[in-house]
């Protein structure tokens, strides 16, 4: 039985601390903006023209670039309901199994997204004061989605590895694992 090959777990990490750096420095310039924009508007009556959509882009960005980190992680919101009576022999396929429903979902929403997105450029959607093109964004989510399904079925591949025995028990899949 061999571990997870080191050089994928640099590879991984690089692709989790580029989009976590990338969400929070989103995540702060929205910061920013909001607080520019709420001091404006009340300490000199001037606001932010199209702060709102500047927000919002940003917030939809936050959102989308977090989701492949929060499938790899496994940290979705869950109900653990069956965990208790569940035979601790089979988790490893109700896993598989579970990641692969993730997988088809994601990757169906990825597909609808990216329509949406051509569909976006092909009628010239912008904003409605700023005028920025929201397709790019729409084609960001809908890369996030793929990504985030690519994730989630290299997670369901890593579950089957480890009950079949090809990875240890215990390594960075398995429940207490480290990460």
């Amino acid at each position: 039985m061999t571990s997870m090959p080191t050089r994928w777990h640099r590879v991984g990490r690089g692709l989790q601390l580029g989009l976590e750096g990338v969400a929070g420095a989103t995540l702060f310039a929205m910061m920013l903006l909001t607080t520019a924009d709420v001091t404006g508007r009340f300490i000199f009556n001037s606001p932010i023209l199209g702060s709102v959509e500047l927000t919002q882009l940003m917030l939809a960005a936050v959102v989308f670039l977090s989701l492949p980190v929060v499938c790899w992680r496994e940290e979705h919101v869950s109900v653990d309901l069956l965990d208790a009576i569940f035979p601790a022999r089979w988790v490893w396929w109700r896993q598989v199994i579970v990641n692969l429903i993730v997988t088809l979902a994601l990757w169906v929403m990825a597909g609808r997204v990216w329509a949406l997105g051509a569909r976006a450029f092909d009628w010239g959607d912008v904003t409605e004061f700023l005028r920025i093109p929201v397709g790019y964004l729409i084609y960001l989510m809908a890369i996030m989605l793929a990504l985030s399904a690519l994730l989630t079925l290299m997670r369901a591949g890593g579950y089957l590895l480890e009950g079949i025995g090809v990875l240890e028990r215990g390594g960075p899949l398995s429940p207490g694992g480290t990460p």
